[in-house]
């Protein structure tokens, strides 16, 4: 277990399965303990008993498996609340509370801001607390989830949306993809600077066996490949090579997208 000092609370990092990271966010001034995507339930209750503090609340960010699969268990055992879109409601198990964009859950001394960001599900959100994003599977350490219910649109619209975020904004992302994602980065975006030195640094941390997340928006949008679309010399550059639009940023955004599906 990871932890990251944030103003307001403090964020411990769980890798579990493969490569997920569940997200426990303990509130500095309050018994509030936020659960994000629990992919499974064990290893968030041995942190709870290693921090000595109950679930409160659990965030959820999409419907998938490796989001939700602690969600019961963790309800039936602290009698948290599940907090999950309204849109996919359906497919959130036990969901207390339904949000929206317009709407976001009111806790006690957090300020939470909800991000509709439809692309990879239908109905995934993000949440933001103060300096940190909970993306879950839209943005990823250099890339972005798959489209399996939304459309190349969609998922650039739901990118900008990040992209507009303050620079300083931590990426707790979902997964822990980054190297096999700069590899690809690499492969089109070969003489970006900022690219070659965070795969320096990346790999490093894998290495050491520690995470590369979180990120930065700062540190995505100079070296994501999914966001370089926003770089009027990338878009040149990438254009000319592939015969695309320089000015149509989604032309470019879902030629990416599909040579990362094919790479």
């Amino acid at each position: 277990m990871w932890s990251y000092q944030h103003q307001h609370f403090i964020i411990h990092q769980l890798p579990v399965l493969r490569d997920n990271y569940i997200y426990l966010v303990e509130a500095l001034q309050s018994d509030t303990l936020i659960v994000v995507d629990p992919a499974e339930a064990v290893a968030v209750q041995d942190a709870c008993k290693a921090l000595g503090k109950k679930v409160t609340h659990i965030f959820n960010t999409h419907h998938h498996w490796d989001h939700t699969d602690g969600n019961l268990q963790l309800q039936q055992h602290f009698n948290c609340q599940i907090i999950g879109a309204a849109a996919d409601a359906g497919r959130i198990p036990g969901i207390d509370i339904k949000v929206t964009q317009q709407h976001a859950p009111e806790i006690a001394g957090l300020n939470i801001q909800i991000i509709e960001v439809p692309g990879h599900t239908s109905g995934h959100i993000a949440f933001v607390m103060d300096d940190a994003l909970f993306c879950g599977d839209t943005l990823f350490g250099a890339g972005c989830g798959r489209l399996f219910e939304g459309t190349p649109a969609q998922m650039w619209n739901s990118l900008c949306k990040f992209a507009a975020l303050d620079e300083a904004t931590k990426v707790y992302c979902a997964h822990e993809y980054t190297i096999a994602n700069l590899e690809f980065a690499c492969s089109i975006d070969a003489d970006n600077p900022a690219l070659a030195e965070r795969m320096h640094s990346d790999a490093l941390q894998r290495q050491q066996h520690k995470p590369t997340i979180p990120s930065s928006i700062a540190i995505e949008i100079a070296t994501n490949p999914f966001l370089r679309p926003l770089d009027a010399r990338f878009c040149s550059n990438y254009a000319s090579q592939h015969n695309l639009p320089a000015n149509d940023a989604l032309a470019l955004f879902t030629d990416i997208r599909l040579k990362k599906d094919q790479y």
